[in-house]
């Protein structure tokens, strides 16, 4: 059974009747989040942004990105009849946890979709606590 959410598709057309977004006050980005293995996996919907409009940048633990989708070149004879598809400037922040390992963040752009692959840090992997074994028992008496 599928649950619907009746202003989804409200939001998503106040989102397109708004101004473009500017590097000032940009637009946001859809987003999944996941983990998978070893690894947490963030997913950013950005079709027609090329590869270079697209700006990774992590402080301490701030993760952000914002691309920005630029208007197709067009001759002077062309006259635009339906614009829909928005343009401008998008972005989002993630906090990310301290048991990762932003200094290796990976990072892949494929049919408009930015995938970001952050290691969970060696420090924050469960492991093995061996217990050291006293010279023998020791009796308490009272």
């Amino acid at each position: 059974m599928m649950r619907t959410d009746p202003f989804r598709e409200l939001d998503r057309l106040a989102q397109q009747l708004m101004a473009p977004g500017t590097w000032s006050k940009p637009s946001a980005m859809a987003m999944d989040a996941y983990r998978e293995g070893d690894e947490y996996v963030v997913a950013f919907d950005l079709p027609g942004v090329s590869a270079d409009a697209i700006d990774i940048d992590v402080e301490r633990n701030m993760l952000t990105v914002k691309a920005e989708r630029r208007p197709v070149a067009k001759a002077d004879d062309v006259q635009m009849e339906l614009s829909e598809r928005p343009l401008g400037v998008f972005s989002r922040q993630i906090v990310l946890a301290d048991t990762l390992d932003t200094e290796h963040i990976q990072a892949d752009y494929d049919a408009g979709v930015l995938t970001l692959r952050i290691p969970i840090a060696e420090r924050a992997k469960p492991r093995k606590i061996s217990i050291g074994g006293g010279s023998g028992r020791k009796e308490i008496s009272g």
